[in-house]
């Protein structure tokens, strides 16, 4: 079923234009991921789904009593309200349904916000944004429209976002540079590019596999077309007489072959690598402690950053991983240890926020502040050429910086921060805000850079490209080290803590004693204990679906006891997922009693 659809849609601000005469549509139960280049469009075209933004041309047809839920980039909350008060405001729950409040609280809690009275103005941006996530998650809507869902999520807290939206019924837009999130949730991928809307269908693996072919058939096209113009060139120098309707007809045939566009070459960012020598002392750090009030955010901390070295640093969000940043740097006094960092040492601090960046300038004097002209390895550029490989044209140039989009004001301090030829590189969270373009060239230019990396991320496809050690903050001032990139540290971690997540040392047998009935040819008889079973499993079902009912009446009843709720939110998932295994047991063993005559 067809939910909404938007045909010969255009938008242009000033004298940009996003999209033109591009065409797009949403089917009901699709999971589509918006990916391109920053600031060709792809939040304009959430904004004009959601209805926020109406186009310059173009029709816009929904459904009847189709509701559209929509996360925004930077959402917007009454400053005064209480977390619990703003996810509950609108059309959430205008009735005062304690269910509803009980759920909000546990999808607050899935988001690590535990405190419900803390009001929005004392949040800080990812916590604005997590609750901004709650409040849509909760609407009864057809369609999601999720605007950069995974900025400010941790690892955790994205994974379980995955699971959710996999699970989710309605149909869901969303934009996202998250390429693992994109695979495991995505059903088509939409790219919007030079103001046209491309689609393929699949995941973000199908999607770069489809574009590949697309590409080359494209190429291959122009090729033929090239050969075949310039044997008709040769035909038409040698003096072709236009006596002829026959011959008139070729030469007009030639004429609209060189009139014909060629295929627009993909914008990209070029990055030199650009870094200052580094001697023998790089980065010490030893007994290093900090900690607010009674919360340690890590204690005890020694190491010597290496020349070469590529790090990446995890931990749920607030548990310090930018203060350490900031620590190191010397932006932050700790409270207890000392650094080192030799003369040589050029550090480059790509922040969380662009809290360094003053958005009252122009984008050139922005970039000329660093200097007019710089040494790369393809020779001297000046800094207008610099900001022409990070997409900025001349138009953009003069542009003051605060009308650039979230995605581009992230570029341009990346520029900046690369533009000062450091030797090491202190990234926090870059991933946040930046194209999958542009990451994929970062990743390219990290690969060359000839100096030492460390980053704070919680996009575990960048940290499994970039980093070769992760150090991970287990809480209460402990930071482990381990070797290699996140999915190895999944791998290592789950290995020292095998009793820790519970059901994940039980999925194993569970899958294995599945696949072990599942599969095959079946046999036509019961088996003792399945006959056992077989005759049981009903009341089981029953049992399982009565406790779940009591958990949600217990969990409304809990709805002012945190402790409480979380204990009966995790026993309740531990019933729901053992409903779920009870009930495909179920399915088993019914066919099997079809089959027997049962």
């Amino acid at each position: 079923m067809n939910l909404l659809t938007i045909e010969h849609l255009t938008k242009a601000y000033t004298d940009r234009v996003l999209l033109d005469d591009a065409s797009f549509s949403i089917q009901e139960g699709e999971k589509i991921g918006v990916i391109g280049i920053n600031g060709m469009g792809k939040s304009t075209l959430l904004k004009i789904v959601a209805g926020v933004v109406t186009p310059d041309e173009g029709d816009v047809v929904m459904g009847n009593n189709i509701k559209i839920g929509y996360l925004s980039q930077n959402p917007e909350f009454d400053p005064e309200m209480t977390i619990l008060e703003a996810v509950l405001s609108g059309d959430v729950n205008p009735t005062g349904d304690p269910a509803i409040e009980s759920q909000a609280k546990t999808l607050l809690n899935q988001l690590d916000m535990f405190d419900f009275d803390i009001r929005i103005g004392h949040l800080s941006g990812g916590q604005k944004k997590r609750a901004a996530l709650v409040h849509v998650l909760l609407q009864p809507v057809d369609i999601l429209v999720l605007d950069e869902p995974t900025n400010h999520l941790d690892n955790a807290m994205s994974g379980w976002l995955e699971e959710y939206l996999i699970r989710y019924r309605g149909a869901i837009l969303m934009v996202t540079h998250d390429r693992y999130f994109l695979d495991r949730v995505s059903t088509r991928i939409v790219e919007v590019d030079k103001g046209n809307i491309y689609s393929y269908p699949g995941n973000y693996s199908e999607y770069v596999r489809l574009k590949e072919t697309r590409q080359n058939m494209e190429l291959a096209t122009e090729r033929k077309r090239q050969s075949i113009l310039r044997t008709e060139l040769e035909w038409l120098a040698r003096g072709a007489r236009a006596r002829s309707t026959k011959q008139k007809a070729h030469i007009q045939r030639i004429e609209d072959m060189k009139n014909q566009k060629a295929p627009e070459q993909e914008l990209s960012v070029e990055m030199s690598s650009l870094s200052s020598r580094m001697g023998k002392k790089t980065i010490e750090v030893e007994h290093l402690s900090k900690r607010y009030g009674d919360k340690v955010l890590f204690e005890d901390y020694s190491y010597i950053f290496l020349k070469g070295e590529r790090i990446g640093i995890i931990g749920q969000n607030g548990c310090g991983k930018s203060t350490l940043m900031k620590v190191i740097q010397g932006i932050i006094p700790p409270d207890s240890g000392h650094i080192e960092i030799g003369q040589t040492v050029k550090i480059g601090y790509f922040s969380q926020e662009n809290e360094y960046m003053d958005e009252s300038m122009r984008v050139i004097d922005y970039i000329r502040e660093v200097g007019d002209f710089i040494q790369t390895k393809d020779g001297t550029i000046t800094a207008a050429q610099m900001l022409e490989r990070f997409l900025f044209d001349g138009t953009m140039q003069w542009s003051i910086i605060d009308k650039l989009s979230g995605g581009e004001k992230r570029r341009l301090y990346l520029l900046r921060i690369l533009m000062g030829a450091p030797n090491v590189l202190i990234l926090d969270e870059p991933t946040n805000d930046l194209d999958i373009q542009t990451l994929t060239i970062l990743e390219d230019y990290l690969d060359g850079f000839d100096g030492i990396v460390i980053t704070v991320s919680h996009d575990r496809y960048f940290l499994d490209r970039v980093v070769r050690r992760i150090f991970a903050f287990e809480g209460e001032g402990i930071i482990r080290q381990y070797e290699g990139g996140y999915s190895d540290y999944q791998i290592a971690y789950e290995q020292m803590h095998p009793s820790l997540p519970e059901e994940k040392a039980s999925e194993k047998p569970k899958e294995t004693k599945k696949t072990d009935w599942d599969k095959g040819e079946r046999k036509l008889k019961f088996s003792y204990k399945e006959q056992k079973e077989y005759e049981v499993i009903d009341d089981k079902i029953a049992a399982l679906e009565e406790k779940i009912e009591s958990l949600d009446q217990q969990m409304i009843a809990a709805a002012s006891d945190y402790g409480k709720l979380n204990a009966l939110t995790q026993e309740k998932e531990e019933a729901e997922a053992k409903l779920e295994e009870m009930t495909e047991r179920w399915i088993y063993l019914n066919e099997l009693a079809e089959k027997i005559g049962l």
